[in-house]
């Protein structure tokens, strides 16, 4: 791998689902999950997001294509999404949950709870497309897809040294990062979108970039 392109990649999906993104998350599942189911959680949502983000980098220009996808409006897609829940997190709302917590959580619920902000995140799944797609190589897609992984793994081991600090952080501690991460994420959101918009040509967001 061209270490160049190897850090850019890394400091890409760092910034889209690094471990200032997801122990949050992982803070609020410590309030009502043991600490070894925790990382137990944190093992198997892992899992699944580098399974996930194995399959999307190496066939992304294969989907792209069979969906008929374009860059903008992936683009454009994953931007609306990401507002959304970010919006959600901002208001307090549990978006793509089944609700409170349950008495006696599992690791089923666990990592449910971890669907969207981690294992298929919009922002993290457009940007393993897009960046996969910029070049006919599978040299290219393999280097994209082995940053991913490898910021994932790094999510994973801080969730695992960090379980009984998160344990033990308050609530409303948890709240109010929360509603101050949502505001930062669905400007993160706005910013996809008005991206997507830019490479279709929409006149006036040049001054942007």
């Amino acid at each position: 791998m061209n270490a160049f392109t190897f850090s850019a990649a890394f400091i890409a999906f760092f910034s889209v689902v690094g471990p200032p993104k997801v122990l949050l998350a992982f803070a609020g599942l410590a309030q009502v999950h043991p600490a070894r189911q925790l990382r137990n959680i944190a093992l198997v949502s892992s899992g699944a997001a580098v399974l996930v983000g194995l399959v999307t980098g190496i066939t992304a220009p294969w989907l792209l294509d069979l969906f008929h996808i374009s860059t903008p409006a992936l683009q454009l897609a994953g931007g609306v999404i990401f507002f959304v829940y970010a919006v959600g997190l901002v208001l307090g709302l549990h978006l793509g949950s089944d609700g409170p917590h349950q008495d006696a959580p599992d690791l089923a619920s666990g990592v449910r709870e971890l669907l969207m902000p981690y294992v298929v995140s919009p922002l993290a799944m457009t940007a393993v497309l897009i960046e996969a797609a910029a070049r006919d190589s599978f040299t290219w897609r393999s280097t994209v897809v082995g940053a991913y992984v490898a910021v994932i793994a790094l999510d994973a081991v801080c969730v695992l040294l960090l379980a009984r600090v998160l344990r033990r952080t308050h609530h409303a501690t948890i709240e109010l990062l929360g509603r101050l991460l949502g505001l930062l994420l669905a400007a993160v959101g706005v910013d996809l979108v008005l991206d997507g918009l830019y490479d279709l040509g929409v006149t006036g967001l040049d001054l942007r970039h």
